[in-house]
């Protein structure tokens, strides 16, 4: 006998619920296994605020490992100075926004370059945050103590903003016999993630506090930063932000005169959506740039591959004085060039700003 049809909708509604549950379910795991293999500087990227148009990282961990500097929170300011001057010289410290800070930091705050897993300077048209990961070691009540200790306002919740203002930097540098970068200004505590975030602004760190976040949403960010993995110093840029600082427009009229025939000759070029440079533990530099399409990435690296490879107009002399071609290649949406610097070249702190012909969009 044919089962009623109220039957037969009910078991066809149970078979409907059960695959929609189990697509729920398969795309969860996906994000989740996204989530949990990120780099940390793809953690760090989402954790900066989302108007954010160019970050600068340093991965302090990577740096001591490489230069073999055992420093931690007792170290000396003078094995601090060590460390930074020998990472000036490897072209890994270009970026960081503790350098100027670092004698202090180590004396009068509980952390530095000493003993911090890595930084994140975000920068937007509105203000700037500095992330740093602070090392598992150290006690997040007793960071606190030593900022009331220092002259910073204790906020009324864990997450809240300590305000300190320009006099208190300047005489906490004063004490210490050294300087102390605006940027520490105002502080925040993340407990959850191990964080301290510092500001020259209040109202702006406030903001940042309410927006960090687990997940990046800018897709060409997204895309550069999975491309160069895990780089012990980088730029890294949204594509408005690359296009604009990176392009020929920066030049003078003769270099942008110059600029168009060698682009016309090299064949098309499109606009990044991302755009990251990085030093990678080996010495050698990985760009990443990121395109609307497969179709845009694959024609752009090789016209891309032909500007790097010719003069560097806009920066003087041929870009084989600074560093050497490597392999350029077209994964999905991406194109990542190797570079090998030639005799040391600092190809990072020279090369992440402005006109870059290459980069152009």
């Amino acid at each position: 006998m044919a089962q009623p049809w109220g039957r037969r909708l009910t078991m066809l509604g149970g078979a409907l619920l059960a695959l929609l549950l189990v697509a729920v379910a398969a795309v969860a795991g996906v994000h989740w296994w996204q989530r949990s293999h990120r780099t940390e500087l793809e953690r760090a990227l989402a954790y900066a605020p989302s108007e954010t148009a160019r970050f600068s990282w340093t991965d302090w961990a990577g740096v001591r490992r490489k230069l073999g500097a055992d420093l931690d929170d007792r170290s000396s300011a003078a094995d601090v100075e060590e460390l930074l001057s020998e990472g000036f010289d490897a072209d890994l410290t270009s970026g960081s926004a503790m350098v100027e800070s670092a004698t202090v930091l180590q004396q009068a705050f509980g952390f530095s370059p000493a003993d911090a897993d890595w930084e994140l300077l975000a920068q937007s048209d509105t203000g700037s945050v500095l992330t740093i990961r602070l090392p598992d070691s150290l006690d997040l009540d007793d960071l606190g103590d030593g900022f009331e200790s220092l002259g910073y306002t204790r906020p009324s919740d864990d997450n809240g903003v300590w305000d300190g203002g320009e006099e208190l930097v300047a005489r906490i540098a004063a004490s210490n016999g050294g300087t102390l970068s605006p940027q520490f200004q105002y502080l925040a505590i993340d407990p959850d993630r191990h964080l301290l975030l510092a500001s020259d602004s209040g109202p702006y760190l406030r903001e940042a506090v309410g927006d960090v976040d687990d997940d990046l949403a800018d897709q060409g960010l997204r895309d550069v930063a999975g491309a160069v993995g895990e780089p012990l110093s980088a730029a890294v840029y949204t594509g408005a932000y690359a296009c604009k600082s990176l392009a020929m427009a920066q030049a003078d009229e003769d270099d942008q005169s110059t600029a168009d025939q060698l682009i016309a000759a090299a064949g098309r070029v499109d606009p990044l959506t991302g755009f990251a440079m990085a030093v990678e533990a080996d010495g050698r530099v990985r760009v990443a740039m990121a395109f609307e399409s497969d179709d845009q990435a694959h024609r752009n690296a090789d016209s891309r591959a032909r500007l790097a490879a010719g003069p560097a107009t806009g920066q003087g002399g041929d870009f084989g004085d600074r560093f050497g071609l490597g392999k350029v290649t077209a994964d999905g949406r991406v194109v990542t060039m190797r570079l090998t610097p030639v005799d040391d070249s600092p190809v990072l702190s020279d090369l992440s700003n402005g006109p870059l012909l290459f980069a152009t969009c």
